[in-house]
């Protein structure tokens, strides 16, 4: 796994490459959680999930606290033994009554979403994905009839902040 060199890091930052490394190793990928503030949403997102299985790392914003490590977990045990992960495509078998689909990140997120993951990637060379997931009465951020402030508490990680791999409602959700 090729990650920053430890004479560019100060020591905090050399100790957390270190435990994301020896995590990564030990579980197949490590996800780091950043709760909600002031800002916006809480999320969580992968770490060495491209370096060890060249799957892309992954996002999910806006989960209760407890859900997102199980969803990105599955995210990667799936993914790395081969299943495919289509954008715009609508999966239903992650949580019970909860959709979600994928859409690739656009690389100006990856300093704010993917912060740490730069200690295993210092170039940001790597592929990500955002995992939304719908209300359970099938909403999308994106939808008109989303719940007031949905698309701001989920928002798309594209450049547009909508989806721009498919067309929504059209080849996608």
């Amino acid at each position: 796994m090729q990650t920053e060199t430890a004479e560019n890091l100060a020591p905090e930052e050399r100790d957390l490459l270190d435990w994301i490394v020896a995590e990564a190793e030990r579980r197949g990928n490590v996800v780091i959680q950043v709760p909600r503030d002031d800002k916006g949403s809480g999320y969580c997102f992968t770490a060495c999930v491209w370096a060890l299985h060249q799957v892309p790392e992954a996002v999910v914003i806006g989960l209760p606290e407890h859900m997102a490590p199980i969803l990105l977990d599955a995210y990667v045990d799936r993914a790395a033994t081969g299943e495919p992960f289509t954008p715009g495509h609508v999966y239903d078998d992650f949580f019970e009554g909860a959709s979600v689909t994928f859409e690739r990140v656009a690389l100006g997120h990856y300093p704010e979403y993917f912060g740490c993951a730069f200690l295993v990637y210092p170039d940001g060379d790597f592929p990500a994905v955002q995992i939304i997931v719908a209300t359970p009465d099938g909403k999308w951020p994106w939808s008109e009839d989303a719940p007031e402030g949905f698309a701001e508490w989920q928002p798309v990680l594209t450049e547009s902040g909508r989806p721009e791999s498919w067309t929504p409602g059209i080849d996608g959700p």
